[in-house]
Formats: C-alpha cells, sequence, structure tokens
C-alpha cells in the first residue's frame, strides 16, 4: 500500500465513529486531507468520532491539512467540495485516495488517480496483524450507520477468508447472515 494518502471525509468519520481511525494511521502513517474534507468532519460538534478526529488533525499530527488545488476539471466540479479538493489534491500530491463515495471514486479514477476504500483499510490491516478479523469491524461499522452494500461486505470477507465456506457464491449479508 502507498505511503501517501489522501483522505475523503466519509471514510475518516467511519473509522472514527467506531474508534477505529488507528487502523487507517498505523497503515498509512500520516494522512492528508483538504480544507473542504475537514469542515465535513464537524470539528467542534457533539457528532460521533468528531473529538477523536479533531485530536489527530493538525500541522504535526498524522491527519494533515493542506491547500488543494482549484478544480481544473469538468468530472471534479460536479463533485461536492470534498471529494472535489481530495481528488484535486491526490493529484497534485501523486498520492492515492481513501474514499468510499462511488461517484467520488469514479471521477478519481478517470484523472488516474488510485483509489482505495475503507473495505481495503480493513484488509490491509488484517494483513498486518492489526486485526484478528475483518466481520467484526465491518459489522461496527455498519452498526454505527455507515452503509456499506451487501455486495461490498460480501466481497471483503471472500477475501479476507472469511466467508463461510456454504456461502460461496451466496451473498452474504452486513449483519452476517447468509441469503
Amino acid at each position: 500500500m502507498t505511503s501517501r494518502i489522501v483522505a475523503d471525509a466519509g471514510p475518516l468519520i467511519a473509522l472514527a465513529r467506531i474508534d477505529r481511525l488507528d487502523l487507517l494511521l498505523d497503515i498509512a502513517g500520516a494522512v492528508d486531507i483538504p480544507e473542504a474534507v475537514r469542515e465535513e468532519l464537524g470539528i467542534g460538534t457533539q457528532l460521533p468520532g468528531a473529538t477523536l478526529l479533531a485530536r489527530h488533525i493538525g500541522s504535526r499530527k498524522p491527519i494533515r491539512c493542506r491547500k488543494a488545488p482549484t478544480a481544473t476539471s469538468q468530472v471534479t466540479r460536479l463533485l461536492g467540495a470534498g471529494e472535489s479538493q481530495a481528488i484535486e489534491l491526490a493529484v497534485q500530491r501523486c498520492a492515492t485516495l481513501l474514499i468510499d463515495e462511488r461517484r467520488g471514486r469514479r471521477a478519481a479514477r478517470q484523472r488516474g488517480i488510485q483509489v482505495i476504500g475503507t473495505g481495503r483499510i480493513l484488509l490491509e490491516a488484517k494483513r498486518r496483524g492489526l486485526i484478528e478479523a475483518v466481520a467484526p469491524v465491518l459489522r461496527e461499522l455498519t452498526g454505527s450507520g455507515y452503509h456499506l452494500s451487501d455486495g461490498l461486505v460480501n466481497r471483503l470477507l471472500v477475501l479476507a477468508d472469511e466467508a463461510p465456506r456454504q456461502a460461496q457464491g451466496r451473498q452474504i449479508h452486513a449483519t452476517g447472515r447468509v441469503g
């Protein structure tokens, strides 16, 4: 996994809500975010995860706020400010973009940016021995209100070698039930 990561707000909020931001920071070391993403994080509010995020953001902290260039691509101008600035910052810094939102991922790929999601962070955390299993963290994420499609959960469990053998070829739901 690359050492230079620019993040969109979604994965940061999701991991902070379940107090697992450490997984990302242990893997990436440092993460850059643009101003618009910082604003979306809800710093200074009572939103879940906002206090944890606030402790990690600053010039000498693992999450560093950077000035993003102005969106020049028609593709990124159609996105929200956070996604657009994150893509532009990733282009500027030749970084991998951590983003879960489908339209933002598509736009980033059109700009030639390597894209990873929260699921990839969890798979890497398991590979490095930071977590024993991906499934419990996926349940925490969905339990905190973070939307993960059943198809994505199923793919992640297969990649993590955690899908029940009898469930091969069948859908595994975020709750862990097979259907």
